[in-house]
């Protein structure tokens, strides 16, 4: 094995790759600004959802800082296209994107968290030996660097996001109920032709499980020649057709240029009909070559195995996930659940007993309002928010209490949160499982 993912590797389909990627990228951020998202997303809130340790992320500015933020990764994204200075260009693009990512838990997307994955292999993988217009520099820029491990680094990742995908769809809401996709249809019911069906329960039932083995096995029929063709065409078709229905944004279109690193490494030369000469490592060279396949195998495995391990998390908390949502985000749990909810806090001082009750849609954007309400730990984040602005107010800690129901794929809504336990006292920034989440009671 070592020695195969040594061996020499056409450079090419890594090349076409960083091109792909880097355009949509840019395309992405300058969606951003189009669509008002600088000012609803990032602007607007008085308050930002953020994630356990990164509480200090926040926006560089009001409007013009945002926008300029944006701007630098349309500009390090367009860099990485062009291939001028590719790895200093992919981190630049994943410093600024990841920033931009943290400032807002509400609009986590797993594809935001899948391009900051990307971008890091791209400042650790060489990708501009060809179609760059300022590549690196080196004492042996003669020489082809590409080896079958970056591939199979790249490779690995996208393995494990459609791996993981499928094995969370395996539960009865989306196989046996065709939930939540019965759901999503129901709003393109309108459709000509194709719509009267499209609302029908056993439509959404076989998509449910077209989705299933499409994730768990296209990239086993990309890696064989024959198949090749043919699982790329529904590829296409499954990508496309669920950027129609979905409001996914870029993320189909970053699946299907991930997807081309499964094809033969030379296929854009043998586009154009050329034929690629492999250049092997020089006996002047080994020695470093060595060292740098060792290290290069080191972070192969160590980066697939915690790409591997962190997925798997939800295993050490209690209940269904799709419900606790514990362990849920950086899982690829991908398009899987559809929650509705309400929401009250009740503040009590602890001195007199006197209560409050406050509606957190009054402070907060749509957005943030919609995923907080059935979020537990946006819940638990924003009551410890609470507590802060009345102790600043008023000097003192009042105790934290919500009332909380939600409905998961369809059901009854029933209670989320314990509503004895004082959200106020409970820790914060901690991983440990958080016993006042209610399991979930199926319907009797």
């Amino acid at each position: 094995m070592a020695r195969a993912l040594r061996a020499p590797a056409p450079p090419h389909a890594l090349a076409a790759f960083r091109v792909m990627f880097g355009l949509i990228m840019a395309v992405a951020a300058a969606r951003y600004v189009a669509m008002g998202w600088v000012d609803t997303i990032l602007v607007a809130p008085t308050y930002h959802f953020t994630y356990a340790n990164f509480r200090w992320v926040e926006p560089l500015g009001g409007h013009l800082g945002v926008t300029l933020h944006l701007g630098v990764i349309g500009a390090s994204a367009l860099a990485l296209a062009l291939g001028v200075r590719a790895r200093l260009a992919a981190g630049i693009f994943f410093v600024a994107f990841t920033w931009l990512e943290l400032i807002e838990k509400a609009a986590y997307l797993n594809h935001y968290y899948l391009v900051s994955l990307l971008a890091v292999l791209l400042m650790v993988v060489r990708t501009d030996q060809v179609f760059a217009l300022l590549p690196e520099r080196s004492s042996n820029d003669t020489q082809n660097r590409t080896r079958w491990r970056d591939y199979w680094l790249f490779r690995g990742q996208m393995i494990l996001v459609y791996g993981f995908a499928s094995f969370a769809k395996i539960n009865g809401d989306w196989l046996l109920r065709g939930e939540p996709l019965h759901t999503w249809l129901q709003a393109h019911q309108g459709i000509p032709v194709i719509g009267s069906w499209l609302v029908l329960p056993e439509v959404a039932i076989a998509m449910s499980w077209g989705g299933m083995l499409f994730d768990g096995t296209v990239w086993l029929f990309l890696l064989y020649p024959r198949t090749r063709p043919w699982a790329f065409a529904v590829a296409l078709f499954f990508h496309l057709t669920v950027w129609a229905l979905f409001p996914i944004g870029m993320f189909s279109f970053v699946m299907l240029a991930s997807l081309t690193l499964f094809f033969a490494p030379d296929w854009p030369a043998k586009l154009t009909g050329k034929h690629v000469d492999i250049a092997s490592v020089s006996s002047v060279d080994a020695s470093y070559d060595r060292f740098r396949h060792k290290l290069g195998n080191l972070f192969l495995v160590c980066w697939l195995g915690a790409q591997a391990l962190i997925p798997l998390r939800f295993l050490a908390y209690p209940g269904w996930v799709n419900w606790t949502e514990e362990g849920f985000r950086f899982s690829w749990r991908v398009m899987l659940i559809e929650k509705t909810g309400r929401l009250e806090y009740t503040l009590v001082n602890p001195a007199d007993g006197r209560r409050w009750r406050i509606y957190p849609r009054h402070h907060l954007t749509p957005l943030q309002h919609k995923m907080l309400v059935t979020q537990p730990d946006m819940i638990l984040e924003f009551a410890h928010e609470l507590a802060r602005r009345h102790r600043e107010n008023h000097g003192y800690t009042p105790e934290v209490y919500a009332e909380s129901f939600v409905s998961l794929d369809g059901r009854p809504a029933q209670r989320m949160i314990d509503p004895q336990v004082d959200l106020a006292s409970e820790p914060l920034d901690t991983f440990a499982h958080r016993a006042w989440i209610l399991p979930l009671k199926e319907r009797e």
